[in-house]
């Protein structure tokens, strides 16, 4: 059984954009969303709709290793930083998850992260992104915690999946820890990182009503005020708190 397998999410025709890093002990897999076409090839599953959490669920449910990453097909890979994840998870076995960086294509870290080890809770984890996660199967399988699949790429609600999955991961019992590793390079620009539009500020809204349920109105309020300069307005502001 191999230690770890990187689950690829992607399309058809963006499949062989994938560069795989350089450790031939890992296991490799695609999770093609929406795809017609079916020819059999190992270590490829192909998913009838689209939604970047149905391919995050298919990776839970057919991966291998004992640990899996979560690929997209513009994520670059560093194999040194991952094995120091996996050591780490290796020497603590009641941690359910490790969250690293990402940099971007110039080397500079994609957003601000923790200096250092940090547990994980619902308050400093929603700018998770999926590629930055490394999971314990068995932990998630054991406390039956999949993606939301209303939520994430694809989705209406196209953005949260990856912050909503911890969250629920550790209500359900599990041990989340970011670890200051820079595994992956991922582009600057991604869906997580939008604010400029009204269906970019109603998707946010939504996902802290997810997380927060009756709390979300206090929450989203705290957060306007952190974030203004991105909302645009303090008119903006008031109807995000309000989830409008």
């Amino acid at each position: 059984m191999p230690i770890l397998t990187i689950g690829y999410s992607t399309l058809a025709d963006r499949a062989s954009n994938i560069v795989y890093p350089d450790s031939a002990s890992w296991q490799y897999q695609q999770h093609i969303q929406g795809s017609k076409i079916k020819p059999p090839k190992p270590d490829t599953f192909y998913l009838d709709n689209k939604g970047v959490a149905k391919s995050r669920n298919s990776a839970i449910e057919n991966a291998d290793g004992t640990y899996l990453l979560f690929g997209d097909d513009d994520v670059t890979f560093d194999a040194a930083e991952i094995q120091k994840a996996l050591d780490y998870l290796d020497q603590n076995p009641k941690v359910s998850l490790v969250l690293a960086s990402a940099v971007d294509e110039s080397g500079e870290l994609r957003k601000t992260y923790p200096l250092k080890k940090t547990e994980l809770n619902r308050f400093n984890s929603a700018k998770a992104a999926t590629y930055e996660m490394i999971l314990r199967v068995e932990h998630a399988k054991d406390l039956n915690v999949r993606f939301d699949e209303d939520f994430g790429a694809g989705a209406r609600n196209y953005l949260g999946d990856e912050y909503i999955f911890i969250v629920d991961l550790i209500k359900a019992g599990g041990k989340a820890i970011f670890l200051p590793l820079r595994i992956a390079t991922h582009p600057a620009d991604s869906s997580g990182s939008r604010w400029g539009e009204k269906q970019d500020r109603i998707a946010r809204a939504i996902v802290f009503t997810r997380v927060f349920g009756k709390l979300a109105v206090f929450v989203r309020a705290g957060f306007a005020l952190r974030r203004l300069r991105e909302l645009g307005s303090l008119s903006n502001a008031l109807r995000f708190t309000f989830g409008r």
